[in-house]
Formats: C-alpha cells, structure tokens, sequence
C-alpha cells in the first residue's frame, strides 16, 4: 500500500493561501507570471477584494526571498501586484480590513536595505515601502489604521533614505494635527522629523522658516 503525505507544517499555510486567492493572483504570485500581471487590471474591483490580505502575504514571502533585491522579474510582478492591491483598498474603502497585512508587509521592508543605489535609483524594498506607505498614511484620520501604522512608520524615520523619511514626515505632520494622541509615545523622534521636513519645504519653497507651521506641529504633539 503506497501511503501518500499532504503537505509538511511550513507548507500548509502558503498552500491554502494561494488556493483562497481569486485564480489570476494565484497564478501570477504563485508562479511569478509576469506576462499575466496586467491582466488583474482587468478585474473588477469586487472580484479581487476578498484576495487581498492574501495576496499581501504572499507578496511578504517573495519579497523576503534571499535573491529577490537581485531578481528583475520578481521586482516587478510584486510592484504590479501592490498598484493593483492598493488601488482595489482605495476603490472599494477597505483600508480597515486589509490593514494588518499591509503593515505587516510594510514592516518586513525594514529587514532590508533602503538605500538607494549608486545609480540613484530606489532599493527595491525603499519602492515596496513607499507605494504602502501612501496607501496606508492617507487614512491618518483613520485612528484603527494608524493605530497598527504609526510604530511601524516612526522606524522609517532612522532609516538612510531622505526621501522616503521626507515623505514619512509629511504624512506624519497631518496625523499630529488630527490625532495627535496615536504619537504621544513617539513625540522626540517625529517632532525632530516633521519639523526638519518642514523647514526643507519651507526654505524650498519660500527661502524663509515658517515659523507658525512649526509652532502649530509642535504644540499639538507636545500638548498631548
């Protein structure tokens, strides 16, 4: 009698994540299928909805691969995969549930070089996390989200990419205006960050501090 083994404990939460996925997510993350990425563009919004968190998590687990900062094709089936995940969360306002795998996707970025090249072009994880980062920031005045997202975003703020610590701040000066309560616990770093971001800006744009910009951030965090 020939006996037959299902798959081992590593393997059986990828396998029914892929088998719960929508069947073109399931193919082209599944087997990196670059030639069919685009085509989830094709689909409805409705129809990938209940894949996201999964496709979320499989995104995790290529993009932690040992060869994936060095694999071209890899890259770009998951920056495709990620336009059109995060799109689908906007289009259909379901930030909320698909919350904790973003951020957690977000995280594993931090595991990983952010810094640029020399060729001045972007880590391939530093593009992971800016395009979730806008995804997720954008619902500062969403206080379930940035309640998972802000730990996550003040690491950014140490990281050796200017840009992406730029952005970080921008997005973390709206959160301080509007819940000011979600970053009590991590007023020194972000008031440090915002403040800096601001007067980069202000001296671009102007030439000159704005001073009231920079009083307003700093009493509404210090306040709380």
């Amino acid at each position: 009698m020939t006996e037959t083994y299902g798959p081992g404990p590593a393997e059986s939460p990828l396998i029914i994540k892929l088998l719960i996925m929508h069947q073109l997510f399931r193919l082209v993350l599944g087997q990196k299928d670059l030639s069919r990425a685009g085509d989830l563009f094709s689909l409805d919004d409705s129809e990938i909805e209940d894949s996201l968190t999964e496709a979320l998590e499989q995104i995790k687990i290529i993009s932690s691969s040992s060869d994936y900062q060095t694999n071209n094709n890899d890259q770009a089936v998951v920056e495709i995969c990620i336009t059109r995940i995060t799109t689908a969360i906007r289009e259909t306002a379901s930030i909320e549930e698909h919350a904790k795998a973003l951020v957690g996707l977000w995280d594993s970025c931090l595991e990983h070089s952010l810094r640029p090249s020399g060729k001045d072009e972007d880590a391939p994880h530093a593009k992971i996390a800016s395009d979730i980062m806008s995804c997720i920031l954008q619902n500062y005045n969403r206080p379930r989200v940035m309640a998972l997202a802000i730990p996550i975003a003040v690491k950014f703020l140490h990281r050796s990419n200017k840009e992406l610590c730029r952005d970080m701040s921008n997005y973390l000066s709206l959160a301080a205006i509007t819940k000011a309560d979600l970053l009590a616990d991590h007023t020194d770093v972000i008031v440090k960050s915002i403040l800096q971001a601001v007067l980069m800006k202000s001296n671009k744009d102007h030439g000159t501090k704005d001073h009231h910009m920079q009083d307003h951030l700093r009493s509404s965090v210090l306040s709380q």
